[in-house]
C-alpha cells in the first residue's frame, strides 16, 4: 500500500472517533446537575423546560405538551436533535437560537458537553 493511501486510510477510520467522543454517562449525570433545575433527563416530565427523556434523536420543539418559545418553534423546523446539534446548542444557546426562553449561558467545557450528551443518550447508564 502507497504511504498516502494509507495516510488516508488512517484518517478515515480516525476522523469518526475524535469527530464524535464517547463521553462518559455518569460523568455526564453530574454534569447535567446544573440542567436539572429546569429538565429532567429520566422521565417524561416537563419541568421549566421540557423533558430531555429520549431527546437524542428527537425532532427540536416536538414535546406535544410543553410551550416553546416561538424562537424555539421557528429554530426547529425540520430539525433533529443530534450530537452535533446538541452540542452546537448547548455551547451557546441563546447565540444558536436568538430569543430562546431557556437562560442558561451554555456549557463550556468540551468534556462535560460530551459527557452531558452521553447522559442524555442513555440517563439509566449514569446512574440516575
Amino acid at each position: 500500500m502507497k504511504p498516502t493511501t494509507l495516510l488516508f486510510a488512517l484518517a478515515a477510520f480516525a476522523a469518526p472517533l475524535s469527530a464524535s467522543a464517547a463521553g462518559d454517562p455518569v460523568a455526564g449525570a453530574k454534569a447535567f446537575k446544573v440542567c436539572s433545575a429546569c429538565h429532567i433527563a429520566t422521565e417524561a416530565k416537563n419541568k421549566v423546560g421540557p423533558t430531555l427523556q429520549g431527546v437524542v434523536g428527537r425532532p427540536v420543539a416536538s414535546v406535544a405538551d410543553y410551550k416553546y418559545s416561538k424562537a424555539m418553534t421557528d429554530f426547529g423546523q425540520g430539525k433533529t436533535w443530534d450530537e452535533a446539534l446538541l452540542s452546537e446548542y448547548l455551547k451557546s444557546p441563546k447565540t444558536v437560537v436568538k430569543g430562546t426562553k431557556m437562560a442558561f449561558a451554555g456549557v463550556k467545557k468540551d468534556d462535560d458537553l460530551a459527557n452531558i450528551i452521553a447522559y442524555l443518550k442513555d440517563p439509566a447508564a449514569g446512574g440516575q
